[in-house]
């Protein structure tokens, strides 16, 4: 079980780093992140932090993988712990922005690869 939750928790990583591909090409998600700040698509200071975001998320996916035992991978349990703590803080982020649409999306999806990242680390 804690294999397909580690699955799951990658799938939604993939799935961000998608979403940031997507506000770097400029769809018009700005009020979806970084606060909220922008109705229509990132200026370039915010395509760049989405940018950064990507290797970021990737990373945690790997580590979340690593942990479940994935094959192939064999990451130190810290880089899950580390990926687990960048999710928390991701959530709490989430849960406190102004933005009323990513409080609405984020927050629960955090939430629960929070949640997962914790059942696959404490397996």
């Amino acid at each position: 079980m804690t294999v397909q939750i580690a699955h799951l928790y990658a799938t939604a990583a993939l799935a961000i780093a998608f979403f940031q591909v997507a506000l770097i090409l400029g769809a018009p998600l700005g009020r979806y992140t970084q606060g909220g700040q922008n109705e229509g698509a990132l200026p370039i200071s915010g395509r760049i932090i989405a940018a950064v975001s990507i290797p970021v998320v990737l990373f945690q996916g790997l580590a979340i993988l690593s942990a479940a035992g994935f094959p192939g991978l064999g990451w130190p349990a810290w880089t899950g712990w580390v990926a687990f703590v960048v999710q928390v803080v991701t959530t709490v982020l989430n849960w406190i922005t102004p933005s009323k649409p990513e409080r609405a999306v984020w927050g629960p999806i955090t939430l629960v690869m929070s949640a997962m990242a914790l059942v696959v680390l404490t397996a």
